[in-house]
């Protein structure tokens, strides 16, 4: 019996400690902000029939235009995940060779554990700013791969790849893995600080890329399972659809109808959320320098979260399991790195989800868990 592999992350969506920088999301939308009373009333006389394999033209569309490519490239499906879900089921059949990063949403790794991948890990550092090396890279790739997962920007570090560095992994795709595609998970994309501008999605770069995306991080509705795959290879594509159609069918037509009025929204939304976003950021910022001496960070790219590490020079080995323990005693969470295939040192610190007065209020929670796990012997 295939079994699906275990990891505590499952945590995040279980009940919620009162300090939670656990989570990678923004504030949870309102489904009023998105209904105004002709809103209501057009939904009130939505069938709830089957929707279309491929996804509600409209959604497509607006899908489409904000990737720059045709409605044709866009396949909804029911989240990100069973985008990746299929494609590796469809792309690693037979033992086929997939390369990934570590750390990685474990998830990710989970949807090609599954399908049957021959996984071959490609490690991202603290020490380096998680920046992949491609004198790393090259010996993972051969002609038996068949896909390379990646995200941009990355869960668990909010760092983001540029479009050289995109654009040299392709090329030593080609070089070494001609019959690879290159999957970008570009979840997070939109999620940037303030006025920062939003990067062009990477499919723009070749056609053998597939960009993978939600509603869960950027739009905060996680509980509109509504994602989608870009796919610009039509036999891919086709595959992708008829996988669709053979697991689940369609989406939920009311999904996709408030997915399509949310998007209609996104600019607006989004807007909003990148000022907390950036508000948080600067935050855990001036955080980060007053606990100079027990902790460093990689400064994130975008999206609500970035990657903190204990300083071995302050807190000893013991001292990091006594941060975890002092956490949960004062009912606060962070993600511990262990779960994303990280050194335990390391924690994903989520500071989109609070307001800037509860992120602080946290914040002063972890501080306290670093001078307990500072302290020498037991507590």
């Amino acid at each position: 019996m295939r079994r699906f592999p275990a990891n505590d992350i499952i945590s995040l969506v279980s009940a919620a400690p009162r300090r939670d920088l656990g989570e990678s999301t923004g504030p949870d939308l309102r489904l009023g902000s998105l209904l105004d009373e002709a809103d209501a009333a057009s939904l009130g006389e939505l069938p709830l029939g089957y929707g279309t394999p491929e996804g509600h033209p409209a959604l497509r569309s607006v899908i489409a235009e904000m990737h720059g490519v045709a409605a044709e490239d866009v396949v909804t499906t029911v989240g990100g995940m069973h985008a990746l879900f299929l494609l590796a089921l469809i792309l690693c059949d037979g033992g086929a060779e997939a390369v990934t990063t570590a750390p990685l949403f474990p998830l990710a790794r989970s949807a090609l554990e599954v399908a049957g991948a021959q996984i071959r890990l490609l490690p991202l550092t603290f020490d380096r700013g998680y920046r992949p090396r491609l004198d790393q890279l090259r010996p993972l790739l051969c002609a038996r791969t068949k896909l390379v997962s990646i995200a941009s920007p990355q869960n668990p570090s909010g760092v983001r790849l540029s479009f050289e560095e995109l654009g040299q992994i392709l090329r030593l795709m080609r070089e070494l893995s001609p019959e690879a595609h290159l999957l970008v998970d570009e979840t997070y994309r939109e999620a940037v600080y303030g006025a920062d501008a939003v990067p062009p999605s990477a499919v723009s770069l070749d056609p053998s890329v597939i960009s993978i995306s939600s509603l869960s991080k950027c739009h905060g509705a996680p509980g509109l399972r509504v994602g989608w795959a870009v796919v610009r290879r039509p036999q891919l594509r086709e595959q992708l659809v008829l996988g669709k159609f053979n697991t689940v069918i369609s989406c939920s037509s009311l999904d996709e109808a408030l997915a399509l009025r949310l998007l209609e929204r996104r600019q607006q939304i989004i807007a909003e959320r990148r000022v907390q976003l950036a508000a948080g950021m600067g935050a855990v910022a001036s955080w980060v320098a007053k606990h100079a001496q027990r902790v460093e960070w990689v400064p994130p790219d975008a999206g609500a979260i970035c990657c903190v590490r204990l300083r071995r020079d302050a807190i000893d080995d013991t001292g990091v399991e006594r941060f975890y323990a002092a956490l949960g005693a004062q009912d606060t969470r962070v993600a511990d790195g262990r779960w994303f295939g990280d050194d335990g040192r390391v924690f994903r610190l989520g500071f989109g989800r609070l307001t800037v007065a509860e992120l602080e209020g946290a914040l002063r929670s972890v501080g306290h868990a670093l001078e307990q796990a500072a302290r020498s012997g037991e507590t």
